[in-house]
């Protein structure tokens, strides 16, 4: 019988109240739009255990186009926790952190569509410049700049 194996990671969901902010956001960052739609009905209920759920969903997909991010936005039934100020020592899903070619850039770009910088950009060990920033609705993501050619340091 074959042995089971993991192919790799599908994707990370956010749950916000402005699909279309975070979206705009996303976009700047450099993620593609890659589709839009509204789920509902038994079926969504027997996957998420959530009965009665509607949400409107977004894909968006990285440059490479081996990473997702699903943008949910729920319509039914009411959120029942905000998370979006849990600081970066908080339990549970926090941030997903992204790859970029300059760091400074990328944080100057976004910081004009209202993005804050959440500490300083910081130099780890001449491998990466690492920053956190959060986006609309208090979204926290990584940007991580490789300053080596280095494959895994860790």
């Amino acid at each position: 019988m074959p042995k089971s194996k993991l192919l790799r990671m599908d994707n990370m969901g956010i749950v916000v109240e402005s699909l279309d902010n975070t979206i705009a956001f996303f976009e700047e960052l450099g993620l593609t739009l890659e589709g839009r739609t509204t789920v509902e009905g038994e079926w969504v209920a027997r996957v998420t255990g959530v009965k009665g759920q509607q949400a409107e969903i977004a894909m968006m997909v990285t440059p490479d186009g081996n990473s997702r991010l699903e943008i949910s936005r729920f319509i039914n039934p009411a959120v029942i926790s905000d998370h979006r100020t849990a600081p970066v020592n908080a339990l549970g899903y926090l941030r997903v952190m992204f790859a970029v070619s300059d760091i400074d850039e990328t944080v100057a770009k976004l910081q004009k569509i209202g993005a804050k910088l959440v500490g300083e950009i910081v130099n780890y060990e001449g491998l990466y410049r690492l920053c956190y920033i959060r986006g609309p609705e208090g979204i926290l993501i990584g940007l991580a700049e490789q300053l080596t050619d280095r494959k895994n340091p860790m």
